[in-house]
């Protein structure tokens, strides 16, 4: 009897553990993060698309239940100025004039993220989808703006200052087909990549 008992205590104190570590791991809160947007050139269809390099800015708000369960929405800006020429090769075709479109570049994504909780040091990884729009500025003519899905990734390292307050560094990777913003080139139709280094701060409620 006194052994059955013992074994309800163990398994009822093994619980409390549990949830008090799972407890120690969630965390609720919200960053604002300065990235560069470093973007790849696409080739295809005759056509080179060269888009501009940038700097953006994100928000997120992300919630983190246990280490394997978590969970972000984020919104992020950056300038997606494109250029876009022929893509010649001696006589087989007649080079165009480039055509530069100005852009804005918003992007809006939900992603998985899982991570783990060691003193004041919180690594985490992170793998989502979102959706990229790229919209044409300055009234320029034949021009339209572009939405395409994005397959989003990265790794980070949040790092608390105080209590409540801390730092976010970390690197995201978008993939996506390239925007075609301009009716005079025909799309590459060839998929690119955005690489951002980012470093934020962040609130945790």
């Amino acid at each position: 009897m006194q052994r059955k008992w013992l074994l309800r205590f163990l398994l009822l104190a093994g619980l409390a553990v549990v949830a008090g570590a799972s407890q120690a791991q969630a965390q609720t809160d919200v960053a604002l993060s300065l990235y560069g947007a470093f973007h790849g050139t696409t080739n295809g269809n005759g056509t080179i698309q060269s888009p501009a390099n940038s700097a953006g800015g994100m928000i997120e708000l992300r919630h983190i239940s246990n280490p394997l369960v978590g969970y972000e929405a984020t919104y992020s800006y950056n300038r997606g100025n494109q250029v876009y020429s022929s893509a010649c090769a001696g006589i087989t075709c007649t080079a165009t004039e480039p055509v530069g479109v100005s852009a804005n570049a918003h992007q809006i994504s939900g992603a998985w993220v899982a991570s783990v909780h060691i003193a004041n040091l919180r690594p985490f990884g992170l793998a989502g989808v979102g959706l990229l729009l790229n919209q044409p500025t300055g009234g320029q003519s034949n021009t339209s703006s572009s939405t395409k899905p994005v397959f989003l990734y990265g790794a980070g390292l949040d790092w608390g200052l105080f209590p409540h307050i801390g730092l976010r560094f970390q690197y995201r990777g978008n993939l996506y087909k390239a925007p075609n913003l301009t009716q005079l080139y025909t799309s590459t139709d060839a998929f690119t990549h955005t690489s951002e280094p980012m470093i934020g701060a962040y609130i945790r409620f």
